[in-house]
């Protein structure tokens, strides 16, 4: 009899190679349902396997996973141009989800596609209005109370066009579509940047902006520049404090924030059979913070558990069916190659303020004294969508049961996020979530919380130096609790719980011991859990909203005076000229992200009001001119403002406005609102070092213009007070722009390259004044 992991190592046997199982021969004709909470939506892979052999007869070499999956979904295999890095694909997703904070603008734009339904199973779900304030029941409660208006809009037009919705409480978007929609071979985009947490089970899962999640759910297909496949072979075994989360850790200082930019993540070799499917899940989630298109694992006997477990055996049998298509083709050539032994993996501590700088523990102690971070730790944090399984909360609550029968607890703030429903209700039955409690743990809702911003700390005052640890994915300066001074680090739950126990940064579960309650020396256990539960899982309370046969009565709740909610007006169309003497709105300094460009946190609450939310615009961004935030000169008045009141003014006198920006500019959360209140504010390009892929896409669906510097240099000879030239009429596909320089020194004018990357359908996004506004044309047609 195998083992449980035995047997997952000998999974490429059981499953078959390409060569010796046949797919041909296999009944891929079957009707089996997507989800338990869907009728009539059946995974078609048959239609993949027909795709994917035609694409195969015209490209004749092995492929990645990933391109399976991305060549199985072509809209038009036959025609479709393939080619790595370069040609723009055409494809059709399964599935839409939209978490509450982008799913306002994304119906609100859907609304005025003029369609009775959703074309594409879509959902949405309840979870980054909710903060965080003094435990999980009562922020529940007046979540509800203060977000009433934003949840009757989402909950009306969910039953009006035929989408799913979890109501607030159900859980984090990426824990409920890996418990109840995410399968094997499928693709499916998403409205947030850690949608790829449905790599853990198989599937290319992308997180895009609003425009293009309203694309696919309006029946057109999905436009993806061909992402470049990077391989990361896993080899050897994790074993002991070593976790999932500390291979994307170690991935993550390899690659850095910009490194994946433009690609798959693909994991393979025989190290991934070892590894829980919610483990692939947490690997996967935080590829985002490498800039990565998306991250996925190969089919294996751990993602099918996990199906068996959530109540999907069907999918779980139907996928061993096409388990010959669900792995990469042997001899495949990746574009990078990572290799990582398991067995010598580190536990890793990232942080602080960038989620790739990346130090092993061991060396961890040398850097805290070093870099001068403050030793003492404040708060630790374990769950979010990246680390709240039943496996992560299992080790958390070994290592606290260690300590509480040494009799000491955690000695730093302790917080505890359940990613869904079904696990906060399932270690509540087990224990996990009583001892967790009884450790010190504040349990918060079933919420992202602190994660994105929403948390009301009040431990310490704004600009007091701290540092906090958690299990998140994101530590950017001020993410977690809006202080610029908190140094946030990222790690596993085991860590978090160990360094909370200590109450220091300088402490090493793996070498340091700890004084018990008799002062007596003693040594954490290694942390231990199951990765599933033994009694599966229980559901909890019911939060789920299908949508009503009889829709055509429905009413979408939307008041004229809201200031939370705004019906869309069209943005105008490009005047058809070049535009001249624009003054530079801010030269950004350094890291621009998207919570520098549109913060979360308060602002969380004008997501479906684009005039009230634009009031946030790129007020964290450092301006050149004076090393500050928010403080920009009108080059009108010459007085300096705030940069929304600056840009209102100059759109309020015609004149159009561009950014010049630096490295990997909108990295971070896929907020489509750092695209569009720029356009609403009059903006009319962005000119960068380089862009992040989500941010870039979605500033061409609002009709803007994100440019690169061809000599990236360039950045550096423009002041702030300059004005420029841009020659819009000469955007073209696969040609530069010219921009003209008119230095404010009074210096002779000079010119300079931009390049872009617009194929023809999106010059046109830019000619009609947006990607909506097309789509809208074309309808009229």
């Amino acid at each position: 009899m195998l083992s449980a992991r035995a047997a997952a190592r000998q999974l490429p046997r059981l499953a078959g190679r390409r060569g010796l199982a046949s797919v041909h021969d296999a009944p891929l004709t079957k009707k089996v349902e997507m989800t338990p909470w869907e009728k009539g939506h059946y995974i078609n892979y048959q239609k993949m396997n027909e795709n994917l052999n035609i694409v195969r007869q015209r490209l004749n070499r092995p492929l990645t996973y990933a391109e399976k999956i991305l060549y199985s979904h072509l809209d038009d295999p036959h025609g479709q141009d393939i080619e790595r890095g370069k040609s723009y694909l055409k494809l059709r997703p399964d599935r839409v989800a939209c978490q509450d904070a982008t799913a306002q603008m994304a119906i609100l734009q859907f609304m005025s596609a003029g369609m009775p339904s959703v074309a594409t199973p879509t959902t949405v779900h309840c979870d980054h209005l909710i903060e965080a304030q003094i435990g999980g029941e009562k922020d529940l409660e007046r979540a509800i109370s203060i977000n009433k208006e934003v949840y009757d809009f989402l909950s009306t037009s969910c039953a009006k066009y035929n989408i799913g919705f979890w109501k607030p409480g159900s859980g984090i978007i990426h824990q409920i579509v890996l418990e109840n929609y995410a399968f094997p071979g499928g693709l499916m985009i998403g409205t947030d940047s850690h949608t790829p947490n449905a790599g853990g089970l198989g599937m290319v899962a992308v997180g895009v902006g609003g425009a293009d999640a309203v694309d696919v759910m309006a029946n057109l297909p999905w436009e993806v520049k061909a992402p470049k496949i990077i391989g990361v072979r896993l080899t050897g075994e994790l074993s002991g404090w070593t976790s999932p989360k500390d291979i994307i850790l170690k991935v993550a200082g390899i690659l850095t924030v910009k490194g994946g930019t433009g690609a798959i993540i693909e994991y393979h070799g025989p190290g991934t059979n070892g590894i829980s499917c919610t483990g692939m899940g947490t690997i996967c989630n935080m590829g985002a913070e490498i800039g990565a298109t998306t991250s996925l694992f190969p089919f294996n006997d751990r993602m099918y558990d996990y199906l068996a477990a959530t109540k999907r055996s069907q999918i779980g049998d139907f996928a061993r069916e096409y388990a010959a298509e669900l792995h990469e083709d042997e001899g495949v050539e990746y574009d990078e190659l990572i290799e990582i032994n398991l067995s010598e993996l580190e536990p890793h501590i990232n942080g602080p303020f960038t989620p790739d700088l990346a130090t092993p523990i061991s060396q961890f102690k040398d850097a805290v004294k070093a870099n001068k971070w403050p030793e003492e730790l404040k708060v630790g944090l374990i769950g979010s969508c990246t680390n709240s399984s039943y496996e992560d909360m299992s080790r958390a609550a070994s290592i606290a049961t260690d300590a509480l029968e040494h009799g000491i607890k955690a000695k730093s703030m302790f917080t505890v996020t359940p990613g869904s429903e079904q696990i906060r209700a399932t270690i509540e039955r087990d224990g996990q979530l009583k001892t967790l409690e009884d450790f010190g743990g504040l349990v918060l809702a079933n919420a992202c919380g602190p994660c994105i911003g929403q948390w009301d700390r009040r431990d310490v005052k704004k600009g007091e130096p701290n540092s906090i640890i958690s299990s998140y994915n994101r530590n950017f300066t001020g993410r977690n609790d809006a202080n610029p001074a908190t140094h946030a680090f990222v790690t596993s739950p085991d860590l978090v719980v160990a360094l909370t126990l200590a109450g220091t940064l300088n402490f090493n579960p793996l070498t340091d011991t700890l004084k018990d309650k008799d002062g007596n020396d003693f040594m954490l256990k290694a942390p231990t859990g199951a990765g599933l539960p033994a009694n599966g899982y229980d559901p909890g309370r019911d939060t789920y909203q299908a949508p009503p046969e009889d829709r055509a009565s429905v009413s979408v709740a939307v008041s004229p005076s809201s200031d939370r909610l705004q019906i869309l007006e069209p943005f105008n169309a490009w005047d058809g000229k070049d535009s001249l003497d624009m003054p530079i709105l801010i030269k950004a300094q350094g890291k621009t992200t998207t919570d520098h460009i549109s913060m979360a946190g308060p602002w969380l609450k004008y997501r479906g009001h684009l005039d009230n939310i634009s009031n946030n615009m790129l007020i964290g961004a450092i301006n050149e001119a004076n090393g500050e935030a928010n403080k920009v000169k009108n080059q009108t008045t010459g007085e300096t403002d705030a940069v929304p009141a600056t840009a209102r003014d100059y759109k309020k006198k015609g004149i159009s406005w561009v950014v010049v920006g630096d490295w990997n500019y909108g990295e971070g959360s896929s907020r489509e609102h750092a695209a569009l209140e720029p356009r609403h504010l009059g903006g009319l390009a962005i000119i960068v070092r380089s862009f992040a892929r989500i941010h870039e896409t979605n500033l061409k669906k609002q009709g803007m213009l994100p440019l690169t510097f061809a000599n990236p240099e360039d950045y550096d000879k423009i002041k702030p007070d300059d004005k420029v030239d841009l020659m819009c009429t000469e955007i073209a596909v696969g040609k530069p722009m010219t921009m003209r320089i008119h230095p404010a020194d009074g210096g002779k004018a000079y010119d300079i390259k931009l390049e872009h990357t617009f194929n023809e359908p999106q010059v046109e996004w830019f000619k009609n004044g947006s990607a909506l506004n097309t789509m809208a044309k074309n309808a009229a047609k």
